[in-house]
């Protein structure tokens, strides 16, 4: 289910023009906004015209506490309105034109386009770039599904159980400047809060049951699927118990000497009813993830470029063994295995379905924030190896370039990959985070 956000709209005009035709593109506007589903709509029906009419459109936004505004250039419109809406609100603004209509007597009739230019250059030069702009007689829906993706990581709260894997410098974050460009603060907890709470033994039971069905169990003990069922049970509790939207785990090296088991199936588990969990204490990662949840993409997967053919140009987009347990291809044998960690990895083991993906991390260096973008299409595959995986070939470039952009700007060796194809509201929300977009 995408998230729920508020989103205010007010349409600009001017009388020198028709505004009684934009009014009634507007109302039809308005009857496709409410077929958009968990967005709060705050509109004003009447036509802003003048500066008092910014000025109250302006503080009944902020009032409302709205993630974004759509200012409408209904028609050509006095330059002030979107600075005044701007200056009051400080959230992103959808800046939107009509489509022109068929001249009258040799006049044109909206100059909706013109009005929104005008907005784009004001706000430009006033330091303002958190905008984006559409010409269209309907919302901009990569739009709507970006300002989801902003509201839901600026509301998350998360976790962080340990720290980040032992030796990924590249997955730390700067804690203060991450609060200043998100809005979230981190809360720290052990590794054993997340598996020394009391579980139910009929929940833990019923978990079991669960794993045992969605799972080939043949490769590990009784005892192994009884300490995943039971980590199902606590760790659910735990997010619970502490209102988290995200998790981030160091689950290696420490995590299967303290608890006897890594946490790689659970986490396959949990996360294949939605749960967001971020393997190696990667905190931007599960920012990703939940960003991409928002925005109504299916289980997000952080997934490891792990290999690279050339000559047939693909990537095997790899990880040990967390991804969704719902995204398995439905026809290789679904295990449970332990390859690692001196056979207490215990980890899922599966061919990921094939189908269009796409590719977004959200990643700091040197100071600067930056959102990789990419696209492919997950192909099938015979089961070769441990782990969870899916064969991509890239839509927009060869995986050489692929990898040539990620190691050459530093992206971070996780990378969220999401089912369907989503990367213009990936660039929209790039746009209204103001971050650099990093393309192959």
């Amino acid at each position: 289910m995408k998230y729920r956000a508020k989103i205010g709209v007010i349409c600009l005009g001017r009388y020198t023009y028709d505004v009684a035709a934009a009014q009634e593109i507007y109302k039809a506007a308005q009857a496709d906004l409410k077929t958009i589903e968990n967005i709060d709509w705050e509109i004003v029906a009447a036509p802003v015209i003048e500066k008092p009419d910014a000025e109250a459109a302006a503080a009944r936004m902020k009032a409302a506490g709205v993630d974004a505004v759509a200012v409408i250039s209904g028609t050509f419109h006095l330059g002030h309105l979107a600075l005044i809406i701007d200056r009051a609100v400080q959230k992103p603004i959808l800046l939107w034109a009509f489509n022109e209509l068929p001249y009258d007597g040799g006049k044109i009739r909206l100059n909706s386009v013109c009005g929104m230019n005008l907005n784009a250059s004001n706000l430009y030069k006033s330091g303002s770039d958190s905008f984006r702009c559409v010409v269209s007689d309907t919302i901009d829906r990569a739009w709507v599904d970006a300002i989801r993706m902003k509201a839901a990581i600026e509301h998350a709260h998360i976790g962080v159980a340990g720290y980040r894997a032992d030796g990924f410098f590249n997955l730390d974050i700067d804690e203060p400047d991450n609060f200043r460009k998100t809005g979230v603060l981190p809360d720290h907890y052990e590794l054993a809060d997340m598996f020394s709470g009391e579980a139910d033994e009929a929940a833990v039971a019923a978990r079991e049951a669960e794993v045992r069905n969605r799972f080939n169990c043949k490769g590990v003990t009784d005892a192994q699927v009884h300490k995943v069922a039971r980590l199902c049970e606590t760790t659910e509790q735990f997010l619970n118990k502490n209102q988290l939207d995200a998790l981030a785990i160091r689950c290696w090296p420490e995590y299967a000497n303290s608890y006897g088991i890594a946490p790689c199936a659970m986490m396959s588990v949990l996360q294949s009813t939605g749960r967001i969990l971020s393997c190696e204490g990667d905190v931007e990662g599960a920012e990703t993830m939940l960003a991409c949840a928002a925005a109504g993409c299916e289980t997000p997967f952080l997934a490891d470029l792990s290999q690279v053919n050339f000559e047939e140009n693909f990537a095997l987009m790899w990880h040990c063994g967390v991804a969704p347990a719902n995204l398995w291809d439905g026809c290789c044998d679904c295990t449970l295995d332990t390859y690692f960690a001196g056979g207490r990895g215990v980890t899922a083991g599966f061919v990921m379905k094939s189908g269009p993906v796409s590719f977004m991390r959200i990643d700091t260096a040197r100071g600067k924030t930056r959102v990789f973008i990419s696209r492919g299409t997950a192909e099938p595959m015979e089961k070769q190896l441990s782990g969870t995986y899916a064969k991509v070939r890239f839509d927009d470039c060869t995986v050489k370039q692929l990898l040539d952009t990620v190691v050459e700007t530093g992206v971070a060796h996780h990378i969220v990959m999401c089912y369907g194809e989503h990367t213009e509201t990936f660039r929209a929300f790039a746009k209204i985070m103001q971050w650099e977009i990093i393309e192959p």
